[in-house]
């Protein structure tokens, strides 16, 4: 790690639109000593809606001095424009588990990502309700387990899942085909992104591009969210989506759609890591 890394925090804030409130978050840091490299922002509507912010920035000896920065923040900032906000340090590199059953296209990517270092994270385990892709995971050096999961055993098995994935920061389902039990998504509130094709909820089941091949569709994509209790409804952080016409087969439309999952999915976890997404209610700001 490099001192810039090192040294390097991202500031996150949502609060109700009021004047001053860049000045006082530049502010705050210039008297810090900090040197403010990114600064977004967004606003709703006029003065009186939603704002929302994320400033990325350098301070010497910042892991030393995070508790003070924190304290100070709250207290002189923060408090005044009745802020949520959080501190993030990209020296602390964040812990990502992975589910996936046995479709290999969104996890490959990832894996392959991650070992060119596109994906600032340290990817944990994989976990899969199938054997299938042992060798695949274990060739980048990554540990597999496989935890059944059925009608009889999903309490039993989102438990051994959990006791697993503790210590992770972010869950990732890469193409896993199961419902995920509603006490374990509580105990993951907006830890996870899951990843499907955009069809839904037209074309459900278990071969949506059959589908969408009968009905003669003109457009094929997918969208990567995070998971809530309500079944693909959560918060949306990317979609994409290709123009396909007639002569497309099933296959071809398959193929061209696991192309856009795997870089949507990728997309989506890599603004993550980077601290670039606000979740506002059911909707998200994304900072790109």
């Amino acid at each position: 790690m490099n001192m810039t890394t090192a040294n390097t925090a991202r500031l996150l804030i949502t609060c109700e639109d009021k004047p001053g409130i860049v000045q006082a978050v530049s502010s705050f840091l210039y008297h810090q000593g900090a040197n403010i490299t990114a600064l977004d922002q967004y606003a709703t509507e006029a003065q009186g809606g939603r704002y929302f912010m994320r400033v990325e920035f350098e301070l010497d000896h910042l892991q030393s001095r995070r508790e003070s920065l924190i304290q100070t923040f709250a207290t002189n900032v923060a408090e005044r424009y009745s802020m949520h906000w959080r501190l993030a340090l990209v020296s602390d590199i964040k812990k990502v588990g992975i589910l996936v059953s046995k479709v290999d296209h969104a996890l490959l990517e990832l894996l392959w990502r991650h070992s060119r270092g596109g994906l600032p994270c340290e990817i944990t385990q994989v976990v899969s309700n199938h054997e299938d892709l042992r060798e695949s995971v274990e060739n980048f050096g990554i540990p597999f387990y496989v935890v059944p999961v059925n009608k009889e055993n999903k309490r039993e098995a989102y438990t051994k899942i959990d006791e697993l994935m503790q210590g992770n920061d972010l869950l990732v389902l890469a193409r896993y085909m199961q419902i995920l039990d509603e006490e374990f998504v509580q105990k993951w509130e907006m830890k996870v992104i899951n990843i499907h094709h955009s069809f839904l909820p037209a074309f459900v089941g278990a071969n949506p591009y059959k589908q969408a091949y009968e009905k003669g569709v003109k457009l094929i994509g997918a969208t990567a969210h995070y998971v809530t209790a309500d079944l693909d409804q959560g918060p949306i952080i990317e979609q994409d989506v290709e123009r396909v016409n007639h002569d497309f087969t099933v296959d071809q439309l398959r193929e061209l759609g696991q192309d856009v999952e795997r870089n949507v999915l990728a997309r989506a976890v890599k603004w993550h890591l980077e601290d670039r997404i606000i979740v506002d209610g059911n909707k998200t700001v994304v900072f790109q």
